[in-house]
């Protein structure tokens, strides 16, 4: 490992990530740092490629658009669903996030856009997707052994640091990707 770091270097950070209006989505504040593997792709290739060139300590913040974080909006990524298959037990409103399932089974976030009397319209972008996000980072550990588990996530969080091959987190921050 050189001193600063490369693609291939397997790190650990600690970050704060805002929307364009200050309001922070995501932090490691509290927790432990985040550790993965520059280049790997288990974060958003902004976030990735903003540590390259940094070193052990080194702070900044950075900027990143739509295209290097969660993607612009899809504004046909929307499903319906029969209310039929939505519990009775949960109250739907506009504007809450339920958990969904693909076709293999694994679990994603999705936001109630639309609720009629025979369906739900879901809208199945990632909440970031389309937004302009700041990163404030800082660089713990470098020189660090790679994880066992390289799912394509990252965080494991809902706020999951995924690129557009999302692993399907769920919100309490079970892995829905099949790996172990």
């Amino acid at each position: 490992m050189t001193e600063v770091i490369n693609a291939g270097d397997t790190i650990s950070v600690d970050y704060t990530g805002k929307l364009e209006d200050g309001k922070v989505f995501d932090s490691s504040e509290g927790r432990a740092p985040l550790k993965f593997t520059v280049g790997s792709q288990m974060l958003i290739r902004g976030f990735e490629n903003a540590v390259i060139g940094m070193k052990k300590g080194e702070s900044k913040t950075v900027t990143i658009p739509p295209e290097d974080g969660y993607g612009l909006r899809n504004e046909d990524a929307f499903v319906d669903l029969a209310r039929q298959h939505i519990p009775d037990d949960i109250p739907l409103s506009v504007g809450i996030v339920l958990e969904l399932q693909d076709p293999e089974g694994r679990p994603f976030p999705a936001t109630v856009a639309e609720i009629g009397d025979k369906s739900v319209k879901m809208d199945i972008n990632h909440f970031l997707a389309g937004k302009t996000l700041t990163f404030d980072l800082t660089i713990r550990e470098t020189g660090l052994e790679p994880e066992a588990h390289n799912c394509g996530c990252g965080s494991h969080s809902h706020d999951c640091g995924a690129d557009s091959h999302d692993c399907g987190s769920d919100s309490k921050g079970s892995c829905g990707c099949g790996c172990s």
